[in-house]
C-alpha cells in the first residue's frame, strides 16, 4: 500500500518539476476515484480499473500529461475522456477552468456526481470528445486521456494562439507516443513526450466504436 507522499517520490524520480503540479497530484484524494475493492492501491504507480472497461492512468502519466499542458491559473481546459474525473481534478487543482468531455454516459454522471461531492468545480459533458467542443473553443490547453490513431485536427483547432494540445497518438502496433501541439503564429509545433499505453480515443476523431 503506497502512500501520498510515497507517489509524491515517485513523481520527482520519473522527472516530474512543476511544483504546482505536484501540489495539486498530492491535493486531490485519488482514492476517491478508484473502485472501492482498489482503494488501497490508489496510490500505486500502476493504472486501475474503473467501469465500462476503461482505466484510472497511472499517478505518473497523469502527472507528465498535466505537467506538459503547463496550466496558468484562470486557463481555459479541455479534458477529454472524463472516465472517473481523476484528470480533470487534478488540471482544476492546478487553477485551471476545466470543462471534461466524456462519451459514456453512465461514467459521466458519475464523475459529475464525484466532483461535485468532492467540491471540485469541473463541467462534465456526455458527448464525442475526440471532436472536442468546437462551441466552446478556443481553449488554452487541451488533454486527451485516450490514444487516437493519428494527429486529432479537429482538436488542434480549437486552441487559441499559444494554446497546447497534449494527446497519445499511436506510433505502431505496439504502444503510442504521448506528443504535445502548441499554436504559435498560427502554426502547429509538435513534440513528442515519450512511449506510452493508453486505451483507444472512440468517436469520429477516433476510432470506430
Amino acid at each position: 500500500m503506497s502512500s501520498v507522499a510515497e507517489m509524491i517520490e515517485r513523481l520527482r524520480a520519473g522527472g516530474v518539476r512543476d511544483e504546482r503540479v505536484l501540489a495539486a497530484m498530492a491535493a486531490v484524494p485519488r482514492e476517491e476515484f478508484v473502485l472501492p475493492a482498489d482503494r488501497e492501491d490508489a496510490y500505486a504507480d500502476r493504472a486501475l480499473p474503473i467501469a465500462d472497461n476503461q482505466t484510472i492512468s497511472q499517478p505518473l502519466m497523469v502527472a507528465i500529461i498535466v505537467e506538459a499542458l503547463e496550466l496558468r491559473a484562470g486557463d481555459v481546459a479541455l479534458d477529454i475522456g472524463t472516465g472517473s474525473g481523476y484528470q480533470a481534478a487534478v488540471m482544476a487543482a492546478c487553477g485551471a477552468r476545466v470543462i471534461s468531455v466524456e462519451r459514456i454516459s453512465e461514467l459521466a454522471d458519475q464523475a459529475a456526481e464525484r466532483l461535485g461531492r468532492l467540491g471540485v468545480d469541473v463541467e462534465v459533458v456526455g458527448a464525442d470528445g475526440s471532436v472536442g467542443l468546437p462551441d466552446r473553443a478556443p481553449f488554452d490547453a487541451i488533454a486527451v486521456g485516450a490514444a487516437a490513431p493519428r494527429l486529432p485536427v479537429a482538436l488542434a483547432r480549437q486552441l487559441r494562439e499559444g494554446g497546447r494540445l497534449v494527446v497519445p497518438i499511436r506510433s505502431g502496433p505496439e504502444g503510442e507516443e504521448l506528443t504535445r501541439l502548441r499554436m504559435r503564429g498560427g502554426s502547429w509545433i509538435t513534440e513528442n513526450l515519450g512511449p506510452c499505453r493508453f486505451v483507444p480515443l472512440i468517436g469520429a476523431g477516433g476510432y470506430p466504436g
